[in-house]
């Protein structure tokens, strides 16, 4: 249920994230969703890719500082509260949110978010105490793909 992100650290100059992006797809490795925080002087990219490890292999040989992190992808009710409701369980569990982004394909009449938690093991017991649905990698990648 968990899925593996790549988060990588990028100098913030013309041209970095151009690079990345360009060693990536010529390695026919496809990005599914991603964020990027950035600050005067550098940023994170946090990546969804199908060949996590691969693509970690290639950027480090390349350069690049990349890590592998857990992160969850939680279907959300698209709708006003929606993601207010998660929120309330994850806080009533004692579990804080380190980030989140929005997956860019919706699910029937959910969104998709992806969420950090302090404590990615507590938080899955959570949602699925509350019957939410967390998408596999394979789910993930399967609609990413339509």
């Amino acid at each position: 249920m968990k899925l593996k992100q790549l988060s990588v650290f990028l100098e913030n100059k013309p041209g970095r994230l151009r690079e990345l992006c360009a060693l990536l797809a010529e390695n026919n490795i496809n990005i599914v969703t991603l964020s990027l925080a950035d600050t005067e002087q550098f940023g994170i990219l946090r990546l969804i890719v199908k060949e996590h490890d691969k693509a970690k292999a290639l950027l480090e040989e390349n350069g690049f500082v990349a890590k592998l992190t857990e992160v969850l992808a939680v279907e959300v009710p698209d709708q006003p509260g929606g993601l207010s409701k998660i929120l309330e369980i994850e806080e009533e569990s004692g579990v804080s949110v380190e980030y989140m982004y929005a997956f860019t394909i919706k699910s029937g009449e959910n969104a998709v978010l992806l969420f950090r938690f302090d404590d990615m093991d507590k938080a899955v017991a959570a949602l699925q105490k509350a019957n939410l649905s967390i998408l596999s990698s394979a789910d993930l990648h399967q609609r990413a793909e339509g």
